[in-house]
């Protein structure tokens, strides 16, 4: 039997499988609404076979977004954009997850195919950011500091996206506390120099997190699955930790965590990354043994046997991954196949099962 393809119960939800769709930002929404663009997009990888797909870093307020471009939750109009996405997900058999997210200091940026690179100008659109201290990430806009009215502004913003993506239909809930946005600045020391109850200590660094997820939870319920996914190392020295990855993650549980989705940098531009296929699997397996939690591994995982022995050698529960859906939207339909794994096919697919 492929463990793979078994699948997986976390509170209310039962996943098919357990090859999932990672988010990936789009850059296609218009004032935060997701466009029919997205609707085709993740539609398509529930046909494929997706066990869970998890719409892109979704913005809990419009300061949040990495670009103008990015989608967001902090109205009613983005909510019923969102519905017909959901039900489209749902109807192809697949569990439908939201990252919600803010991006801190790498928000107000332009979108990888736009000429100009940095910071977005006011006058294109573009905003003041904010982070836990004034330091700006290499190449953009300074950020302000929060203070404490801000900081309980962020919290509020996720609980109010939380309220609008139950609303929408979404059955999984992922805070984005990774690759150098708003809470992993906060959770870093390379870009956290606060001298409050959010700065120094490891405790005060993740305090702000998991007055989030704690905050998620409380608005969902008992019934909805909440993932956290967390930059277990920021590849340069000085930084936030695997050991200490693993400790948060603890945390996180305590506060309404259920699973930990495990990558890793993109806070800092000095970042030194070694890629190579499945390189963030020990990171996973190191967050799993040490907080003793479910948690998904990711990073060029591309083919059937390799997600296989991954969940074989018990270093992960389930594999999210990305540009291998975008190179095949019916990864998982190919994976079973090359596992020989019984899995429901769409019967508009069935004539591509065999031969």
């Amino acid at each position: 039997m492929s463990i793979l393809f078994s699948p997986l119960s976390i509170r209310s939800v039962t996943f098919r499988n357990r090859l999932w769709v990672s988010p990936m930002c789009m850059y296609s929404a218009i004032d935060g609404v997701v466009q029919e663009w997205h609707h085709t997009h993740l539609a398509q990888f529930a046909s494929g076979g997706a066990g869970l797909i998890v719409a892109e870093a979704t913005a809990v307020v419009p300061e949040g977004r990495i670009s103008p471009r990015d989608a967001g939750l902090w109205n009613d109009e983005q909510r019923d954009a969102w519905v017909p996405v959901v039900e489209a997900i749902h109807s192809r058999g697949a569990v439908a997850g939201i990252q919600l997210a803010h991006a801190g200091r790498k928000a107000s940026t332009w979108w990888p195919w736009a000429d100009a690179r940095g910071s977005v100008p006011a006058a294109d659109g573009g905003w003041t950011t904010t982070a836990p201290s004034d330091i700006a990430f290499d190449g953009f806009a300074e950020p302000a500091a929060l203070d404490q009215d801000g900081i309980d502004a962020v919290v509020e913003g996720f609980a109010s996206a939380t309220r609008r993506a139950l609303d929408a239909g979404f059955d999984v809930l992922e805070v984005h506390g990774a690759h150098g946005y708003l809470l992993h600045q906060f959770l870093s020391p390379l870009s956290n120099l606060r001298d409050d109850e959010y700065g120094g200590s490891l405790e005060n660094r993740a305090r702000l997190l998991l007055r989030v997820v704690g905050a998620i939870r409380e608005v969902a319920g008992d019934g909805v699955p909440v993932f956290v996914r967390i930059s277990a190392t920021d590849h340069a020295e000085g930084g936030f930790t695997p050991d200490e990855a693993a400790i948060v993650s603890g945390w996180a549980t305590e506060h309404g965590a259920d699973l930990i989705d495990v990558s890793s940098g993109g806070l800092v531009a000095h970042q030194q990354i070694s890629v190579f296929p499945g390189y963030q699997v020990p990171l996973a397996e190191n967050v799993r043994q040490g907080g003793r939690i479910p948690v998904s591994a990711v990073g060029l995982i591309t083919a059937a046997e390799q997600a296989e022995q991954v969940l074989a050698d018990g270093a992960a529960d389930a594999i999210f991954a990305g540009r291998e859906w975008l190179r095949d939207p019916h990864f998982a339909l190919r994976a079973a196949h090359d596992l020989g794994a019984e899995i429901t096919w769409p019967p508009q697919y069935e004539r591509a099962r065999w031969r």
